[in-house]
């Protein structure tokens, strides 16, 4: 009998197909306008900037306190060994990027190979579902924003699938990558941290010394970057977003530039949305902010009770999305949260709402709702100057809460299953939950399954009642 194909399967390839034909439009506008359309750029003599002018940096000296970078060592270590140092003393800024085509081929090199790694994951999870999971991680918005910054996210992506993905069976090659994730992007340390959710004590222990141990080498070579100055210069960056227009939102991340947007001093936002829709903006955005890191927390106090019953992979996605919607970084933080929901299956509600919001993530398109002033900029790809048609669009508004909801959606799942299961299972006689912590002192403590067996033979037999006469 020959068996159908699942709908949501569908809906999947659909979707991936959006996001390729969406990338195949962008570059026909890019060879018919000469720059590519928005939401990809913002500065268009920015591009590659996110790897180039830190690769100055890992040439010269200063990375701390006069760029006020908030990497690790580790990143200019990479960025030293990959970048062609004669073409950067002295030359800070787009004359770098000229000369180093060393560099400009070590950037594509790494997307080519998190493309490679994001393939063949994918095949090892489910291989019915790879291609247009891979199709949309690969060419999906957040992927190619990345690497129209050249943000060394991609370098960090990586190292996060390597430690975190199905790829390696070694723990030690796990931790090595763990730590090197952590000390690419600070905030991944909760990636190790909810490893504790599970009970993986001695995984948590060895990816923070391995951890440390990077810290301890990188510095060592590099010759600065001590806790005191990456702490200051993150909590000063943190301290630091000032937004004053429409298009300083961007590519958010987070729905802080949104409520940002309300207090600017440079654009007037009362004259334009009106006070009553203003302080809407105001009283919602941190409300559904902080309601959403309360789903994720009670969500990892539910994994802690039962981690048998929650992935992995699940608790990555929490602990990342709980740190981007904390703090703006960027739009292309989001590939390491959809790489680890694309490896929960197509079942449930909360799930395929999670999956579907991530292919919405990943379309390189978005929807005009307003026209600004042209303006004349230098396209850096054709070396001339183009007219820039910007526009307000919607995806800077929609796209944070997007975002926001897909760890929350998978919280939310995860305190359902656990209850479910508690309410199900029980706790005694659940010998696979024996080293889980009682919800109560006086919970009785699982028994193992010899041990009941034994306990149901040396039960005194009681006879059978005689038989009564009808």
């Amino acid at each position: 009998m020959k068996r159908s194909i699942p709908i949501f399967r569908i809906v999947e390839h659909l979707l991936a197909s959006t996001v390729l034909i969406a990338l195949i439009y962008d570059f026909w506008y890019f060879f018919t306008y000469k720059y590519f359309p928005q939401p990809f750029f913002y500065d268009m003599g920015d591009t590659w900037m996110d790897w180039f002018n830190p690769a100055f940096w890992s040439h010269m000296s200063g990375a701390y306190d006069s760029y006020l970078t908030i990497y690790p060592p580790l990143t200019y270590v990479i960025l030293k060994m990959i970048t062609w140092g004669p073409c950067y003393p002295g030359a800070e800024g787009g004359w770098s990027r000229e000369c180093d085509v060393l560099g400009i081929i070590s950037l594509h090199l790494v997307y080519v190979l998190c493309v490679v790694l994001t393939v063949r994951t994918m095949l090892k999870i489910d291989r019915r579902t790879a291609l247009p999971r891979s199709l949309a991680i690969s060419i999906g918005l957040p992927m190619m924003w990345g690497l129209d910054r050249g943000n060394v996210i991609l370098i960090t992506y990586i190292f996060m699938l390597l430690a975190y993905g199905p790829l390696l069976k070694s723990a030690w090659l796990r931790w090595l990558f763990a730590g090197l994730a952590v000390n690419m992007k600070v905030y991944l340390i909760g990636a190790i941290a909810a490893q504790l959710l599970h009970r993986r004590w001695r995984w948590a222990e060895g990816a923070l010394i391995a951890t440390v141990l990077i810290y301890l080498v990188t510095y060592a070579i590099f010759g600065s970057g001590t806790p005191i100055e990456i702490y200051y210069n993150i909590t000063a960056y943190a301290d630091g977003l000032v937004i004053n227009n429409p298009l300083d939102i961007w590519m958010a991340s987070t729905m802080l530039p949104l409520e940002q947007l309300t207090h600017s001093t440079v654009f007037p936002t009362l004259l334009v949305l009106g006070s009553n829709l203003t302080n809407l903006i105001e009283f919602v955005t941190p409300l559904v902010m902080h309601a959403a890191q309360a789903i994720i927390v009670m969500g990892a106090m539910a994994c802690f009770i039962r981690p048998e019953v929650v992935p992995r992979t699940r608790m990555v996605v929490l602990s990342v999305g709980l740190a981007v919607m904390s703090t703006e970084v960027s739009g292309y933080t989001e590939i390491i949260v959809l790489l680890f929901t694309f490896m929960e299956p197509s079942r449930g509600f909360l799930r395929r709402y999670a999956l579907l919001v991530s292919y919405v993530i990943c379309i390189p398109f978005d929807i005009n709702i307003d026209s600004l002033p042209p303006l004349v900029k230098d396209a850096f790809f054709f070396r001339t100057q183009v007219i820039v048609e910007y526009a307000v669009q919607i995806g800077p508004f929609i796209r944070p809460i997007l975002t926001l909801s897909i760890p929350t959606s998978l919280a939310l799942l995860t305190i359902i299953e656990v209850w479910q299961d508690i309410r199900l299972q029980g706790w005694a006689q659940r010998w696979r939950f024996r080293n889980d912590v009682p919800l109560l002192p006086w919970i009785e403590h699982p028994v193992g399954p010899a041990k009941a067996q034994t306990a149901r033979d040396d039960r005194p037999m009681v006879p059978a009642p005689e038989p009564t006469q009808g």
